[in-house]
């Protein structure tokens, strides 16, 4: 009889969706994080891949991409296979879809004048429809589903590592970050706070080409009167609810500080903060969205 205690069940992750929606990028993911990936695996080969019950001890968990380019892709057929697998009691199988909208696909497309699948020589755009229709099934059947629409590649990245990084089990990992509003507010951020309250740097004559790296840019910013207090107070929220989010399983917790744009206040006080957290215990990671992005008075506006 097969070892179905849950450290050593191997976990089986099959990664599908519409094309051009991020497979590739999420199983190049899977594989930093120690899965074994394989892509346009052939699915009537999948219980050959995976092999019977085993006694050995736990094996590397095991991340397979397909799609409409997969030979033997039959939606109804991948479903049976699945389910006659995730019946094993040595096996944790799941099945996450890549999803995104139509104009965003076919504009990914069109950027890289990549040829559609299933288009056949028509538009892109018939071709996207078609496979939607065909993946249907899937996306309804499927445990997890990440729309990629309005996410960058890193976004992406990020996603993928929120979700499976914990397959076994780790720290939860606490990531500061800065952005500017005015290039979009980051879609991953669990906690963000608004920082366009402070008087900005931008206006002020010897720091504009500085950034919140700046000991000068520190110190305009630490004069502003509402500065500390908020930034105490923020402190004080954040502490209690990072071991609720430890308590609930999650794997990533991303805390974001925003300005107009990204290179002052933001920055300095996701430094400030992340430097908190550390004399608090945790052992963030800082990530300076825009600390690259030129000043521009477009950008910044009055704020």
């Amino acid at each position: 009889m097969a070892n179905d205690s849950p450290d050593d069940r191997q976990h089986i992750l099959l990664v599908t969706g519409l094309s051009g929606a991020g497979k590739t990028t999420a199983l190049r993911v899977l594989e930093d994080l120690g899965w074994e990936a394989i892509d346009n695996f052939p699915i009537r080969l999948l219980g050959r891949l995976i092999g019977g019950p085993q006694h050995d001890g736990p094996r590397p968990p095991l991340a397979i991409g397909f799609d409409s380019r997969t030979r033997g892709f039959v939606p109804n057929e991948i479903m049976a296979k699945v389910k006659e697998l995730a019946a094993r009691r040595d096996l944790v199988v799941t099945t996450l879809f890549l999803d995104c909208n139509s104009s965003e696909l076919e504009r990914r497309y069109n950027e890289t004048r990549r040829r559609h699948p299933m288009a056949d020589g028509r538009p892109v755009r018939i071709g996207i429809q078609a496979e939607r229709e065909l993946l249907e099934p899937l996306r309804r059947w499927a445990d997890a589903v990440v729309d990629t629409s309005d996410f960058s590649s890193n976004d992406l990245q990020q996603a993928i590592r929120a979700h499976f990084a914990g397959s076994a089990p780790r720290e939860m990992a606490v990531i500061v970050s800065s952005f500017g509003f005015a290039r979009g507010t980051p879609p991953l951020a669990d906690l963000v706070f608004d920082m366009r309250f402070l008087d900005n740097p931008h206006w002020v004559p010897g720091l504009r080409e500085q950034t919140g790296l700046d000991a000068a840019v520190g110190e305009h910013i630490e004069r502003d009167e509402s500065y500390g207090p908020v930034l105490e107070q923020i402190r004080e929220l954040v502490l209690k609810l990072l071991p609720r989010y430890a308590a609930q399983g999650k794997s990533y917790v991303n805390i974001a500080f925003g300005c107009t744009g990204g290179r002052h206040r933001s920055v300095y006080t996701a430094e400030r903060f992340a430097q908190a957290l550390r004399d608090a215990g945790f052992s963030p990671t800082i990530i300076h969205r825009n600390l690259g992005s030129r000043a521009a008075d477009e950008i910044e506006g009055p704020q």
